[in-house]
């Protein structure tokens, strides 16, 4: 299974510009708006992003953000938790003290309320301790149906956790090193789903951000054996989040490709058509959440693949 039919959402209550995460997310943008109007616009983005989805069907469990304590990236749910088909809930080590935060133990009751089954919470945050880090689906894009995880290593994306994690699925590991050009330097892509998306029959990613060629071709090779028609996109197409999809269902069997208004506006006619050969486009306009935020549609969805006891 690939396509999940509910997803979970976080809607912000002090959505800001991090700090603690800016030093290797390079998409982040400080701005001269009070607190006050960043948070507004936020929401507004947020409110208008459900009811995209909403409106094609799409199950949507929005989980309101805590006032307190203050999680300014609480809207980018897919890094601290993923769920699976066979009841395993598992929370992920994360690389910036405040983003800890997030991982909140009432959601995960909230969720059980809601009559999703889950059987087993397997919590990694114990790597942190010793400074080893891997944050959910931004850190790995997995394909459900190969049980393959693909994963470029960056500071938030250590290769024992991920192997760990790896044996815990039952998934193989395709791991490489991806870097971007920044002021004239080149630095490692800090989270995979920036650069890479995997859907049923689709996997748009940027490789010519992977450095070796040998790496290049494997994951070339292995989306191909999977059955994925490859999407290449160029380096200023993942700048403006084209990397950051993610494919959503709805109980018609519908298939959507969720991608920010940015990121689509980046794609050129060809890609645009291939995607929709086999999905619908989603594109929400959310410029306030991608510039202070540096994550874009795919980060602010949590899949939810448990069994619903309905």
């Amino acid at each position: 299974m690939q396509t999940s039919s509910t997803i979970l959402m976080v809607r912000p209550a002090n959505f800001g510009f991090n700090q603690e995460t800016a030093g290797n997310n390079f998409y982040q943008q400080q701005d001269g708006r009070s607190s006050e109007e960043i948070k507004a616009l936020a929401q507004q983005e947020f409110d208008s992003f459900v009811a995209l989805l909403k409106d094609q069907g799409v199950k949507v469990l929005v989980i309101e953000d805590t006032e307190k304590p203050i999680k300014t990236d609480a809207v980018f749910p897919n890094n601290w938790f993923s769920t699976h088909p066979d009841g395993k809930l598992i929370l992920y080590p994360m690389y910036s003290p405040n983003r800890r935060l997030e991982r909140r133990k009432d959601l995960i009751e909230q969720l059980m309320g809601l009559g999703f089954k889950v059987d087993e919470i397997i919590d990694l945050s114990f790597f942190e301790q010793d400074g080893q880090f891997l944050e959910g689906t931004g850190s790995m894009v997995m394909d459900h149906h190969s049980k393959m995880i693909y994963a470029c290593y960056s500071e938030r994306t250590h290769c024992v956790p991920l192997d760990y994690l790896a044996k815990i699925l039952g998934y193989q590991v395709i791991a490489f090193e991806a870097q971007q050009e920044i002021g004239g330097k080149m630095s490692p892509i800090y989270h995979t789903n920036v650069m890479m998306h995997i859907g049923s029959d689709l996997a748009v990613v940027c490789l010519e951000s992977i450095i070796k060629a040998s790496d290049r071709r494997k994951v070339q090779e292995t989306l191909t054996s999977a059955g994925k028609k490859v999407i290449p996109i160029t380096a200023k197409q993942k700048f403006n989040f084209a990397g950051n999809m993610l494919e959503v269902g709805n109980d018609g069997g519908e298939k959507f490709t969720v991608m920010s208004q940015t990121a689509y506006d980046s794609l050129n006619v060809g890609q645009i058509q291939l995607i929709e050969k086999y999905t619908t486009i989603i594109s929400p306009q959310i410029p306030t959440i991608e510039k202070l935020g540096g994550g874009s549609a795919r980060c602010m969805i949590a899949e939810i693949f448990l069994e619903h006891r309905g």
